[in-house]
């Protein structure tokens, strides 16, 4: 988390979809995902999974479809820092809302085979890919 967040800035994404159920474009272990926009095409939104089991169930109470009200608020806005094409962290707000807590490392697993190819595909360019290997992504080999 810490290198993602040495290269990439905090932002606050509001209205973000979300969900529990299985995604048929992710690949591996999925325990729920949020969509973000693509920041080459911000008409087009890209899922990230959570990677690791451990530690989501704060989140998954709040992103289930019969959480309460008041506990879906709870993530009506998140903290997002990286590039969803390739990593990122996401960040509750904290109750007034100035600095995102109870951080969870989120991380594109969609066409995870097209290896550097797939991202060219979502408009990352050579920049884009040299900032995210910054950030400690290794794109897999096509």
């Amino acid at each position: 988390m810490r290198r993602v967040l040495r290269v990439y800035p905090w932002q606050l994404s509001r209205e973000i979809r979300y969900g529990l159920a299985k995604r048929t474009d992710v690949v591996g272990r999925q325990f729920g995902w949020f969509e973000f926009p693509n920041p080459a095409r911000p008409e087009e939104s890209l899922p990230m999974v959570f990677g690791r089991h451990w530690g989501v169930g704060w989140w998954s109470r709040r992103m289930s479809p019969r959480a309460a009200a008041e506990l879906k608020a709870q993530i009506g806005e998140v903290w997002f820092a990286g590039d969803p094409r390739f990593i990122g962290v996401l960040g509750a707000p904290a109750s007034d809302g100035s600095r995102p807590r109870r951080l969870r490392f989120l991380d594109q697993q969609t066409g995870a085979d097209a290896g550097t190819r797939g991202v060219a595909d979502w408009g990352a360019t050579a920049e884009d890919i040299d900032r995210g290997r910054r950030a400690g992504v290794v794109p897999a080999r096509p």
